[in-house]
């Protein structure tokens, strides 16, 4: 008789662990954080069976995520070094890779192009004028990539959001061309993405874009004269520089009927085998053309050292140097330079050795 308060003391006390097991349980499970999910990659790409950003105002809410994304990308990279240090974590395009879209030609009247001076013409530009929007309106454009990224390090602490917006942009293309949306909006959107594009040097992005901006876009929503020639000289550019096709380059300038002095330059210099002019054609250029230039850099500067081996015996070390932009260890690991080092310190490239009779 006496164990049956003390079983129900038990019985109690056992009960009473389960409720605060329970609730502590309980407790544990409401403090867990939501998958946060990347605004971003909410959407995938329409050509997969994508439906909601076919409409126009998912389309622009989409955009206005992408700006405010890339402008954060901008600033966490802190400065203007380190911004071209992620842009040339994704350069991943091969230069000597001119396997597609070589046939190309563009068969629309072309107005003519009269570019007034600015910045796209004239004027010695920045090393690399990155595109920093302010507004989301339709005549002030922000700059699809592989969407390859790279191992985060302390130097390159925001390089996974390019990736990120690389991917936004290419599923935004994508829904507008399945909308056959032609109007400012899309201009925005094919500007910001062919920037960005070459700012990368990923030519599957921007080449199909530009091709369908100046085909498709362009006759239903006319570019400013500004924006025409600034895409115009990106595919002659293009053209010469990364397809080295120069008779297709003579072409597409010829029918857009391009009047550009920097763009000039740059063919002749092809054409001539001029590493002087190039250089100086490249200096003077902003830095989305010499993105594109870069493509023929390597060819041009090879070229160069054949001639000056054809025409000397020897160089100075430094000339050398600042006349190819690259070290001496670096002209032999890239181009191969064959040549010995002369002089007391080594201050002379020995192209050829005269021998004495």
């Amino acid at each position: 008789m006496q164990r049956k308060p003390g079983r129900a003391s038990s019985g109690h006390s056992y009960g009473h662990t389960n409720h605060h097991h329970h609730a502590g349980s309980s407790s544990h499970y409401s403090r867990l954080r939501p998958v946060e999910l990347d605004p971003l990659s909410e959407y995938g790409l329409p050509s997969k069976g994508e439906k909601r950003l076919l409409s126009p105002k998912v389309q622009e809410s989409y955009y206005s995520k992408i700006a405010e994304r890339y402008l954060a990308f901008c600033t966490e990279a802190g400065d203007k070094d380190n911004l071209q240090k992620q842009f040339a974590r994704l350069s991943v395009a091969d230069p000597n890779n001119n396997n597609n879209n070589n046939n190309f030609s563009v068969t629309t009247n072309s107005p003519i192009i009269s570019v007034p001076p600015s910045p796209l013409t004239s004027g010695p530009p920045t090393p690399l004028p990155l595109p920093t929007p302010n507004s989301i309106t339709p005549s002030s454009s922000f700059p699809d990539i592989s969407f390859l990224s790279s191992p985060p390090d302390k130097e390159t602490t925001s390089s996974s959001s390019l990736p990120s917006i690389l991917s936004a942009l290419r599923k935004l293309r994508e829904a507008l061309v399945a909308t056959r949306r032609l109007d400012p909006f899309t201009v925005q959107v094919y500007l910001f993405a062919i920037r960005l594009g070459i700012l990368a040097k990923s030519y599957e992005s921007y080449y199909p874009a530009l091709l369908y901006l100046l085909r498709t876009i362009h006759p239903s929503s006319p570019l400013t004269s500004v924006e025409l020639s600034e895409c115009v000289s990106y595919l002659v550019l293009d053209t010469a520089c990364r397809r080295q096709d120069l008779a297709a380059a003579f072409k597409l300038r010829r029918e857009w009927k391009l009047h550009d002095k920097k763009v000039d330059g740059v063919l002749r210099a092809l054409v001539g085998d001029n590493y002087v002019l190039w250089g100086r054609v490249k200096k003077g250029v902003d830095g989305y053309r010499v993105k594109l230039m870069e493509f023929a850099d390597g060819d041009v500067k090879k070229r160069a050292l054949v001639a000056m081996g054809r025409a000397y015996l020897s160089l100075p070390r430094e000339f050398l140097e600042g006349l190819m932009e690259e070290g001496w260890e670096g002209l032999r690991a890239r181009y191969g330079v064959g040549w010995e080092l002369g002089g007391e310190k080594g201050e002379r490239v020995v192209i050829r050795k005269v021998g004495r009779g």
